[in-house]
């Protein structure tokens, strides 16, 4: 009795980690990374990650904003998938995900080290991520109801 009781709150509580990892915004952790290395000195932003020198000859420079940049985008990307979900775990994600823009925006707008165009990029992708993600959802929860009129929802038959 006591291995099947441990069994159950081992799957509960891994059930409870999944959870909070679903609600974290995702977008935190670039913008976390940005300001951690933007902190820590402006110089390893601009550190060279690789150099690659294209058949053009022209050299591209990849550096550790860039990197930075790139990981944002793929989780934008996830955040959006994530936004396909209608429940109230959503939702409260969504809130989240606000409160982490309006973050991004107060961190450009008043601390000097992340005031650059790769952290206005980094905010604009948060934006992204909260107007996709409502409007993501709305459509979904208006599919889920049913309730049709809009663009593309009529099918004629002849």
């Amino acid at each position: 009795a006591g291995r099947e009781w441990r069994a159950r709150f081992e799957r509960a509580a891994g059930r409870r980690r999944e959870v909070m990892m679903r609600l974290v915004p995702l977008m935190l952790l670039a913008l976390a990374a940005y300001a951690v290395v933007a902190l820590s000195g402006e110089t390893l932003l601009a550190a060279a990650v690789v150099d690659v020198t294209l058949p053009s000859g022209s050299v591209w420079t990849f550096d550790v904003a860039d990197l930075i940049l790139a990981f944002g985008l793929v989780l934008l990307f996830v955040e959006i998938l994530k936004a396909t979900r209608t429940s109230v775990a959503a939702a409260l994600d969504h809130g989240l995900s606000m409160l982490v823009c309006v973050a991004a925006l107060l961190g450009f707008l008043l601390v000097p080290v992340l005031g650059t165009s790769d952290f206005f990029l980094l905010f604009l992708m948060t934006l992204i991520d909260v107007v996709a993600g409502f409007t993501v959802s709305l459509m979904g929860a208006r599919r889920d109801i049913g309730y049709g009129g809009g663009f593309g929802d009529r099918v004629d038959r002849d």
